[in-house]
């Protein structure tokens, strides 16, 4: 079971990279996380795919059309999304096989406030409902002061490691039903 994650923060030490960089530990026997570069996308532009879509753009569709499932992680800045985020979600929505439409796929949020990011995660909620992702509802992931949860690069937080473990075996199951 392959697995894209995307992160929506661009700092090497953001709360965000450390956080989706603890789920491979954490995912289910025989899911595979893999996370894809989006800091080098241009901004979308229509005119940019007079000659079909740039290269990097592409690559990352191809990427998420290849998996079987996607996580969206990402911080809350000015109670939204980040744009490099959004600038990647634009892209891969407007490729004619659209890749995400019914794609599984989980969003976690954080914040290092009592609110987890909670706003730009619905905000990623109505964004990807429009492209045709398979949203994973129930418990929205939407980890709160997440600068307590958080060592050496990775999620230390034993409550917090077992919700996300049973989050991606939620990711894993929407997989396995749709064959």
């Amino acid at each position: 079971m392959k697995i894209v994650g995307l992160i929506g923060s661009l700092r090497a030490g953001s709360l965000t990279r450390q956080i989706m960089e603890t789920l491979p530990e954490l995912a289910p026997d025989g899911m595979e996380i893999t996370m894809a570069q989006i800091d080098h996308l241009p901004f979308y532009n229509e005119d940019l795919k007079a000659d079909g879509t740039p290269e990097d753009p592409r690559r990352l569709a191809d990427a998420i059309a290849a998996a079987d499932g996607l996580i969206v992680g990402s911080p809350e800045y000015n109670r939204s999304t980040p744009a490099v985020i959004k600038n990647a979600i634009d892209w891969v929505s407007k490729e004619p096989d659209r890749p995400l439409s019914g794609k599984p796929t989980l969003i976690a949020t954080q914040s290092p406030g009592a609110l987890g990011g909670i706003l730009s995660n619905y905000h990623l909620r109505q964004v990807l409902s429009v492209t045709g992702a398979e949203l994973i509802t129930g418990p929205e992931i939407a980890i709160i002061r997440s600068g307590e949860k958080v060592e050496t690069g990775k999620i230390v937080d034993a409550d917090t490691r077992d919700f996300l473990a049973g989050q991606l075996e939620r990711l894993a199951e929407a997989i396995r039903r749709k064959g």
